[in-house]
């Protein structure tokens, strides 16, 4: 062998020496990077815990008794994990060829992808892997700008995505990277981006909607199809060529979807809008007062903000949203009359009515000083001469308006001059209840949470009018074992000063001043609100007997024991009166509101359970009776407008309310209720398995309509429980009974007045007359 064939063969093992020495070094090197990055040399690694936990927080949802979710509550990620099996294929094969195509071939880290994006920069795809992208969102966090830390958070990606083949399925990690992945607009996750982007559930998405979604993964603060379509609309179709690129979907199917438009059904989710807002809100009321109560094992509290509770309700999502349409239909009618009628022209005190300027100043000052504004610039450190002044410089705002399409306008107007204009509104409640479980079926506070967010349910109490007589002629029935036919004359009739407590005489009229001077049986009487046969009742009784039977019927609000009661002075709530009212249709026995049947945390497991509370009040024949007297209000009396074509003023009527002439032909039981000058407006409506009550006025009680033609609750009330009946009997499968109400076996009070004898009526009025016997 030559010297020359020697040196080169020397130096082809030199070669192939250093060769293997730097690709040993290079190899040692790498397993040195991986080892010191798992042992947190380049930062903090996740634990062996951590990686089978992640930190994820999770929103409470809140569900309702139909499955449909309500809403959530988060802080700042909106944020309801799904399983492997609730994603549909379509959305599962767009994200693979999308993102990672060889997702189930490789163990985190796609050494093709790598070798790739290394050779071309990136220019041709990048290398992440679904895992790594997964381990970046969960522990890893933003990509740094830093050179050093970038590549140093690529190396820690990497050990990560491979921790997390070892510890997961290939399925479970598709479901956590959808899950955790942030769609912008509160939508965190697959299931909010569903729900926000489209309005269904990730089950029910379509080829071309799952593509639109797995599009933004790229970027969803670019790629976001509320502001950007026609960017959007190309990442889509791009999704789709991958799809077909690979086998998911063929040529044919990605031309097709390619051409559909996007359609996007962009429902926001935030804790001021959405379905059920009031509601909403008093349950978070409730969850903050269990919370207390029922802490962790651990003693820690449970968070609704993070712990992703699951809270199951009794709202029927369905009746929910009919009584919101019920309210909206209706209250933007009376609204736009109560604006044509206070007119500065025509009121110069618009909205108030009947009062002095002082006494509106006082009503003023007193509403400022309970707004947010006064209370935040008070926390400040502001003098009152400071925050006052405030109240009178203009500014930018957003206030509610009926006639906008949103509901909503921008404005300048002073803080004070706010004020007024929400004054202008006319306010509502309205909740509606399975009497026989106490299932609260649909609540709505107000015309809407995000301007009004006092809830006139629960924390509004207002004056009963009329809707408490029932409370007086029950107590006669009770007592008295008067039947519906049982007559009284309609006179003018006065209590004697003294006879029941400290008080003056007492001599109600009835609400048109005139007294027909004939004998009117009881029917007849709560029909037509007739005053002077409910004082007679009320003397017979005693007051005490009236404020008892009410209080157990669920009233806690104080009720003076007075005979003025009988016309409905005391204050009382639309929730308390639909669970006083549901005692009537469920035989007697009262059952308290229930909103919540079932807590159950993140896991499944069961926190809560609700126990009904109940309590015998009335006997059956005694609650049938006073159902049959209540019938009779809407045969012939001031609910007669739900069956009949007609009202006293039918073209004025129908220029107020919506979906007049209601023609309802079943069995209704109901009253209702006016207070004096109209100030509110109250119905209350019962079938055998549905009791609802709804209020309506302003928001002080100088703020109402001038005529009883507009501001009686026949008016003001009535039409929303009509509207929401109807759309209810709409939708068989809500099963609302059009049934008649369930008679008692054993009848001791008669209701048939084609059968009532002289001879019974003398039997009553005897007893009556040694009631009235000092013994």
């Amino acid at each position: 062998m030559t010297k020359t064939k020697q040196k080169k063969q020397q130096g082809f093992f030199t070669y192939i020496k250093w060769f293997w020495i730097l690709f040993g070094s290079g190899v040692l090197m790498a397993i040195l990077v991986f080892l010191l990055a798992s042992w947190g040399v380049f930062g903090p690694m996740p634990t062996f815990e951590h990686l089978e936990n992640p930190n994820t927080n999770l929103a409470t949802e809140i569900i309702s008794s139909d499955g449909e979710t309500l809403g959530k509550y988060y802080l700042d990620d909106n944020r309801t994990p799904v399983a492997y099996e609730e994603l549909p294929e379509n959305l599962v094969n767009a994200l693979v060829a999308t993102e990672d195509a060889r997702y189930f071939q490789h163990s985190g880290i796609d050494a093709r992808g790598t070798l790739r994006a290394f050779i071309f920069l990136g220019s041709k795809g990048g290398a992440s892997t679904i895992s790594q992208q997964l381990a970046r969102q969960l522990f890893v966090g933003v990509r740094s700008r830093n050179l050093f830390e970038a590549v140093t958070q690529k190396i820690k990606e990497w050990v990560i995505a491979t921790r997390l083949e070892r510890n997961y399925t290939k399925e479970e990690i598709i479901s956590m990277y959808l899950n955790q992945y942030d769609f912008h607009y509160n939508a965190d996750g697959i299931r909010s981006a569903a729900r926000i982007y489209f309005g269904k559930e990730p089950s029910d998405l379509r080829t071309e909607e799952s593509a639109v979604l797995v599009g933004m993964l790229k970027n969803s603060s670019l790629y976001n199809p509320i502001r950007r379509e026609e960017l959007v609309f190309n990442r889509r179709n791009t999704v789709l060529a991958q799809m077909a690129k690979y086998g998911y979907i063929t040529e044919t199917q990605k031309d097709s979807l390619q051409g559909l438009k996007m359609n996007i059904n962009f429902n926001p989710e935030s804790h001021r809008e959405g379905l059920a807002t009031y509601f909403r809100m008093h349950l978070q009321r409730f969850l903050n007062g269990w919370i207390k109560e029922n802490p962790k094992p651990d003693g820690e509290k449970y968070n609704i903000y993070l712990d992703g509770l699951k809270v199951y309700t009794t709202i029927d999502s369905r009746m929910q949203k009919n009584a919101e349409e019920a309210v909206e239909a209706h209250m933007k009618n009376l609204q736009a009359e109560f604006f044509h009628q206070n007119t500065p022209d025509r009121n110069p005190t618009a909205p108030f009515l009947d009062i002095s300027k002082g006494a509106i100043d006082t009503i003023m000052r007193s509403a400022m000083k309970r707004s947010p504004r006064w209370k935040n610039l008070k926390n400040d450190g502001l003098s009152e001469e400071a925050i006052e002044a405030s109240f009178h410089e203009k500014t930018e705002m957003t206030v509610f308006d009926w006639n906008s399409d949103s509901y909503e306008k921008d404005t300048i107007m002073t803080p004070l001059d706010s004020i007024r204009y929400y004054k202008t509104f006319l306010r509502t409640a309205m909740m509606s209840m399975e009497p026989q479980t106490g299932h609260v079926k649909a609540w709505v506070g107000g015309v809407d949470y995000k301007h009004f967010q006092y809830d006139n349910v629960i924390q509004g109490t207002r004056q009963a009018g009329s809707t408490f007589k029932p409370f007086v002629y029950a107590a006669a029935m009770d007592q008295l074992r008067y039947s519906p036919c049982y007559t009284l004359p309609d006179n003018q009739y006065c209590i004697e000063p003294g006879k029941h407590g400290n008080i003056d005489a007492w001599c109600p009229k009835n609400s048109d001043g005139k007294y027909s001077g004939e004998d009117m049986t009881l029917k007849s009487a709560l029909a037509n609100s007739v005053n002077t046969v409910t004082a007679q009742l009320i003397d017979r009784v005693g007051p005490g007997s009236v404020a008892t039977i009410a209080r157990n019927m669920g009233i806690t609000q104080e009720i003076q024991e007075v005979p003025a009661i009988a016309l409905g002075t005391p204050d009382v709530s639309v929730y308390e009166m639909v669970g006083a009212f549901g005692t009537f249709a469920n035989q007697g026995v009262y059952v308290k509101p229930v909103t919540v049947t079932r807590i159950e945390d993140k896991n499944g497991t069961v926190l809560y359970e609700y126990t009904p509370e109940t309590k015998d009040v009335l006997s059956k024949d005694v609650a049938y009776a006073m159902i049959n007297l209540m019938e009779g209000v809407t045969l012939y009396g001031s609910g007669g407008r739900l069956r009949h074509s007609y009202a006293k003023n039918q073209t004025v009527y129908k220029e107020i309310v919506t979906g007049y002439p209601y023609e309802l032909t079943n069995p209704i039981a109901g009253k209702t209720g006016t207070t004096q000058n109209q100030s509110d407006g109250w119905f209350m409506g019962m079938v055998p398995n549905l009791v609802t009550g709804v209020w309506v006025g302003g928001d002080d009680r100088s703020i109402h309509f001038s005529r009883l033609l507009y501001g009686q609750g026949a008016s003001m009330a009535l039409p929303i429980w009509a509207i929401y009946m109807k759309k209810n009997y709409e939708n068989e499968e809500l099963g609302i009974s059009k049934d008649a109400f369930e008679e008692p076996e054993e009848m001791s009070i008669n209701v048939d007045c084609t059968k009532q004898t002289q001879e019974e009526q003398d039997d009553l009025d005897t007893e009556d007359d040694l009631e009235d016997i000092d013994f």
